[in-house]
């Protein structure tokens, strides 16, 4: 086993070889030196300048004062990652016998519940784009298809006109890694799409081509920010006080799909999620949905 360099010298190492070998990005790069000279730090205001393969009680101390200094579980969690990387690193290259860090468990992280619409305030969104203007015609479509159909917003802008099927009400979708999949729409949804291609498309073209569904300015497909800004005002005009985005309206078609009787495995294959352990996060708002309603209609709730 080599001699035991400076903590700097050795973290340098450490960069150097994500840099190198791992081919990182640069922020990510930055992100690792960041956290790794921030313990750095800490271990020199205890008069360390070595790694040790006794590290482990230092290292929960070091998390326990990254809680105290406010940091949460999921920062916390991140800087545990980076100092297991940096430990296993010296592990293989003989700095040092033994990993301590690999006895530290993470900080557990607090289940994030999406952001889920109820019923009415979906009702009152989708309602929100009014007129018969070629941009609120568009966007009206835009969504209720994407409530229809459970689309992520990037899913939804690079549809092209082929995608969508009116006569069957079915719409191919290309999801994450390239997968594909075909998802129902009902009539609202056909409707809005029909009304959209006959009396706005063209009109938003103005002559130009575009293989794309929803087209912007120049015959480009609408951008994710620009559908997003859009989607804001429209939540405003709704009365939605609560933090809407595109993301919301598919927890809302998952969470609403659930609680109406879908099975979980049908769910997702409609959201597209390669495994059933993404899609059981619905399952817990759902719960959280019949602890409210228990909480609010039952005379000892």
């Amino acid at each position: 086993m080599e001699p035991l360099a400076p903590c700097s010298s050795l973290v340098d190492r450490f960069l150097e070889h994500l840099l190198v070998e791992k081919g990182l990005a640069q922020a990510t790069l930055a992100a690792y030196a960041s956290d790794l000279r921030r313990y750095v730090d800490f271990l020199a205001a205890r008069g360390r300048d070595t790694f040790s393969e006794e590290d482990t009680a230092v290292l929960l101390e070091y998390l326990i004062r990254l809680r105290a200094e406010g940091l949460g579980s999921r920062s916390r969690a991140r800087h545990l990652v980076s100092l297991r990387s940096l430990y296993r690193f010296l592990l293989r290259e003989g700095v040092l016998a033994a990993d301590p860090a690999a006895r530290v468990d993470p900080p557990r992280i607090p289940l994030r519940l999406p952001d889920t619409l109820s019923l009415a305030e979906v009702e009152r969104l989708l309602n929100a784009p009014a007129g018969d203007r070629p941009a609120g015609l568009r966007d009206a479509a835009m969504l209720e298809l994407l409530y229809a159909a459970g689309l992520r917003v990037s899913e939804l802008t690079a549809l092209r006109l082929q995608d969508v099927d009116l006569a069957s009400g079915f719409v191919r979708v290309l999801g994450k890694g390239a997968k594909e999949r075909l998802v129902p729409i009902g009539s609202p949804a056909r409707e809005k799409i029909r009304l959209y291609l006959e009396q706005a498309r063209a009109r938003l073209l103005k002559g130009r081509p575009s293989p794309f569904l929803f087209v912007g300015r120049a015959g480009k497909p609408l951008s994710r920010q620009g559908f997003w800004k859009r989607l804001q005002a429209y939540a405003r005009a709704a009365g939605i006080e609560r933090r809407t985005t595109p993301h919301s309206l598919r927890h809302s078609f998952a969470t609403h799909l659930l609680e109406g009787g879908a099975d979980l495995r049908t769910v997702q294959i409609l959201l597209g999620h390669a495994d059933i352990a993404t899609t059981q996060i619905y399952t817990h708002v759902s719960r959280e949905r019949l602890k409210e309603l228990h909480r609010r209609h039952h005379p000892r709730g």
